[in-house]
């Protein structure tokens, strides 16, 4: 559709408008006065392709939205992160998070170019009225993870890489540099696929703790297009039924229950057993058993090997057994004063796998430049979708670089990936459209 100077100009006012930005934000961003800005959304100046796209990245849209037939000016996802004082306070955030919009956005576009069809790995929704207190949130959070094992058939074993989880079921995972208030992000966005963010600056127990938390966003508050979860709203009800569903999911009572068995424990000091069998007699037969003093007490060294067979911190491990009946209140506070004093020590002397030190060998970090760490599989995603647009000439060799730039990939290692792959061609093209 073409459209004219003033219908643009129109266009990229409401733009602003919705996300809250002021002229003189915009002409910073631009690099241009404010009354530059202004004559531009009065259409009194042309607006350059370069200009466009960095507006359409500040405002977290789509390039082609400005070329549509129909244009919707409503709020859209910057605002939502716009409007958490977290984020706000803290140098750079905003523009982080326009980046993880750009790599959704910039997903969603190979794939329909492509003809992908997205919907066909697509998480169920679990509709639920608004908790009215924070037991009906932690009723609502577990049941509903029970529900999300059972449909997965995940039984009581643990998730294992929990990033690898999600994104099986069309929900993709990065990592952010965030405030430590914040733990993790959510985007929604009807037109393009989930998105959940965990802070890089957290344990990597946390970070799983909190993309599990944001995916029951996911579930749960779908109407939302975004949503930011910080230890300062942690009382919220919908922030309680998130970290239920969590913790249910990541470590299931059932499987809770069976590890401790596997330990010879869980059991009562004193056990009672009455066998009917069916006679006329009206009374049963009683048997009874005695476990040998002290034997049935969980010590610090098993919520340890607990924790770490599920991926889960000591201390969310202590209070899951607790909420599924394995500890009281008297054992659960020992054993938290306890992993207080010598948690660490004894997981060091147990020799169990370092996860953080495997992490900082293996992982990847954001660059300044990027500013958002795809996890793995969404990066071979991407750049296996965008080597397929541009071998079916669905977008420009610049565009190609311009997508592996997002991702972090080195111009000289898109070369060395694009001869590995045979598309490597002599000359570029040079005319590039609204979004490609």
């Amino acid at each position: 559709m073409t459209i004219t100077q003033k219908e643009l100009a129109s266009r990229l006012r409401a733009a602003r408008g919705a996300t809250g930005f002021s002229q003189e934000e915009v002409a910073a961003e631009l690099g241009l006065s404010r009354s530059s800005v202004a004559q531009m959304e009065l259409g009194n100046r042309a607006v350059s392709s370069l200009e466009l796209d960095r507006l359409a990245r500040l405002y977290g849209r789509d390039l082609r939205d400005f070329f549509a037939e129909a244009f919707e000016p409503e709020e859209s996802l910057v605002a939502v992160f716009r409007a958490e004082a977290a984020a706000e306070e803290h140098d750079g955030v905003a523009e982080k998070v326009r980046w993880c919009i750009e790599l959704a956005r910039e997903l969603a576009n190979l794939e329909e170019r492509l003809e992908i069809d997205r919907d066909r790995v697509q998480s169920p929704e679990y509709p639920a009225a608004a908790p009215r207190s924070k037991w009906q949130a932690v009723q609502q959070g577990v049941q509903a993870a029970e529900a999300e094992s059972k449909r997965l058939e995940l039984g009581d074993r643990p998730l294992g890489d929990v990033a690898d989880l999600l994104e099986s079921q069309g929900v993709w995972t990065a990592l952010l540099k965030l405030p430590d208030d914040v733990s993790g992000l959510t985007l929604m966005e009807p037109s393009l696929s989930f998105f959940v963010v965990a802070n890089q600056g957290h344990k990597v127990t946390r970070r799983r703790f909190s993309w599990v938390h944001e995916y029951a966003h996911i579930l749960f508050d779908r109407k939302l297009r975004g949503t930011v979860s910080r230890v300062s709203e942690r009382s919220e009800l919908a922030e309680v039924r998130a970290s239920s569903f969590a913790a249910a999911f990541l470590l299931p009572e059932d499987g809770a229950h069976a590890f401790v068995e596997e330990l010879g424990k869980g059991r009562g000091s004193r056990q009672r057993w009455d066998v009917y069998d069916e006679s006329d007699r009206p009374d049963v037969l009683p048997a009874e058993g005695r476990s040998e003093p002290g034997s049935q007490q969980i010590q610090l060294y098993d919520v340890i090997l607990l924790a770490h067979r599920y991926g889960v911190s000591r201390t969310m491990a202590l209070y899951r057994l607790k909420n599924v009946g394995l500890l009281n209140q008297a054992e659960l506070e020992a054993l938290l004063d306890q992993e207080r004093e010598q948690g660490w020590q004894l997981e060091r002397s147990l020799r169990l796998p370092d996860w953080e030190a495997e992490e900082a060998e293996s992982g990847e970090e954001p660059s300044e430049r990027t500013a958002c760490a795809p996890q793995r599989d969404f990066r071979t995603r991407f750049l296996t979708l965008a080597l397929e647009a541009y071998r079916r000439e669905k977008i420009t060799r610049g565009k190609l670089r311009t997508l592996a730039a997002l991702v972090d990939l080195a111009s000289s290692d898109l070369d060395q990936l694009l001869r590995a792959s045979g598309l490597e061609e002599d000359e570029e093209d040079e005319i590039l459209l609204p979004g490609d």
